[in-house]
């Protein structure tokens, strides 16, 4: 996915133009699955501490190259059917963004999903490439099933995609100005940039940073944010049964990757490796079988693998994660 996020956007970018943002001990990896971006474009953060502090990392080298640079902020796991659509809305977004506004990209909702946070739609402020750009009125956290469907039918409400477009200069002022403790942190980070002393620097830095998003970081209380609503084919697959809803199934709804054998079985993803996985008479689950942990769940509750995550995390077992 890493590499595809990367090839869609080979119509608008040169390779110097894209940059990565991961974690250290991933840098190496990613840049060999793409060879042609230059090495020095990754930028690494000792620790991931959430997508404020990485989108702020990334901000402050981008002006060493363009003082007037625009950046859009995309992520690597998602999957966009409409290439050509997704081309149109970056550009116009790029097209709003340099009047000064912070753009984020909403998606047309398909359902009413409680996986997804919303941004609600204020005033229209025009139409650029032949997509409507409204002021944001409201971000909405994941909302309870009954809330999602009345947002939904309303039509004024698209999904949180959690990819912006914004000049440099304008999201360093609202870290300054909503994050001042990250933006001291990024200032000194910036000093060091270039200097032998960067990576010690950084890594001392980062030790100190609070891990934070952008959406409640930043965004929740942005100048001027404005969002485009799009409709690109877009999946967030943040969870296996998105995964599964990509992937080709058989005759009665199930996806096996790896070498298995089923009987009766229905609606079930298993994403397994060496080892063969078989399934009797069950419905409605996701199996995902690793070199060092196994995972079963119902389908339905998919949503409770972070938390499965945070309790491992609480009891000091990060080895299995």
């Amino acid at each position: 996915m890493f590499q595809h996020a990367v090839d869609r956007l080979a119509p608008l970018f040169e390779p110097e133009q894209i940059y990565v943002v991961t974690r250290q001990d991933q840098s190496a990896l990613l840049s060999s699955q793409v060879p042609e971006l230059p090495s020095s474009n990754f930028i690494n953060e000792p620790v991931g501490r959430g997508t404020a502090p990485a989108i702020g990392l990334a901000a402050i080298h981008l002006p060493q190259r363009d003082p007037e640079a625009i950046m859009a902020v995309l992520t690597a796991d998602h999957f966009i059917a409409d290439q050509k659509r997704f081309s149109q809305a970056l550009e116009a977004a790029s097209s709003v963004a340099r009047e000064g506004h912070l753009v984020t990209l909403g998606i047309k909702p398909t359902s009413s999903s409680t996986a997804f946070g919303y941004i609600e739609q204020g005033q229209s402020v025009g139409v650029v490439y032949d997509l409507r750009v409204f002021r944001v009125e409201n971000f909405i956290e994941k909302p309870k099933m009954n809330v999602a469907r009345n947002m939904v039918a309303d039509g004024k409400y698209s999904w949180n995609s959690g990819m912006f477009v914004w000049r440099v200069d304008r999201i360093l002022e609202e870290f300054e100005d909503q994050m001042p403790e990250l933006y001291a942190q990024l200032l000194e980070v910036k000093a060091a940039l270039g200097k032998p002393e960067s990576r010690e620097v950084l890594a001392h830095v980062w030790d100190q940073v609070a891990e934070q998003t952008i959406d409640y970081g930043v965004m929740e209380h942005a100048k001027d944010a404005v969002v485009i609503p799009i409709d690109i084919g877009w999946t967030d697959v943040g969870s296996w049964a998105s995964l599964s809803e990509l992937l080709p199934r058989d005759q009665d709804g199930n996806t096996f990757v790896g070498p298995y054998e089923e009987i009766d079985t229905h609606n079930t993803l298993v994403f397994g490796g060496k080892r063969l996985i078989a399934t009797i008479g069950v419905k409605d689950i996701v199996i995902v079988d690793s070199e060092d942990a196994l995972l079963i769940c119902a389908k339905k509750r998919e949503q409770e693998v972070r938390q499965m995550v945070d309790l491992l995390k609480a009891n000091g077992e990060n080895e299995w994660l």
